[in-house]
């Protein structure tokens, strides 16, 4: 029996986790066991995620298999396209400079800033009345 080649990674984003399998094939792809445009319904969504692929020019040879979690429907797509960048690296290690110059190997770190007490939000204060 063939051994099956396959290349596995997690990307995160926000509070969204994305774990992301690689496998040789004819560039199809499964988020969540749903139809990738099915999935994310806007272009520009699906744009981002494939963006890495076309960055070092393998679109169309792996089939995808993206299993996001948590957050919403912009962070599972970033998660995604960090971790198809971090699988293409495992793919390939010379990849790795030309990804990390399209600034996809970098992780996002902005997250929701919290609340504090005594203010309405993170930064935003209650309406201040002088008399």
């Amino acid at each position: 029996m063939a051994e099956l080649v396959q290349f596995v990674a997690t990307g995160r984003r926000k509070t969204a986790v994305a774990r992301v399998i690689l496998r040789p094939g004819d560039g199809k792809i499964t988020v969540n066991h749903q139809a990738f445009t099915t999935y994310f319904p806007s272009e520009a969504l699906r744009a981002e995620v494939q963006f890495p692929l076309a960055h070092v020019e393998l679109a169309g040879k792996f089939d995808i298999l993206v299993n996001a979690a948590g957050g919403g429907i912009h962070g599972q797509a970033g998660a995604a396209k960090l971790g198809i960048a971090r699988a293409l690296v495992l793919f390939n290690a010379e990849l790795r400079s030309r990804l990390r110059q399209g600034g996809f190997l970098t992780r996002d770190p902005r997250a929701k800033e919290r609340k504090k007490y005594g203010q309405k939000g993170a930064r935003k204060r209650f309406q201040f009345s002088k008399r």
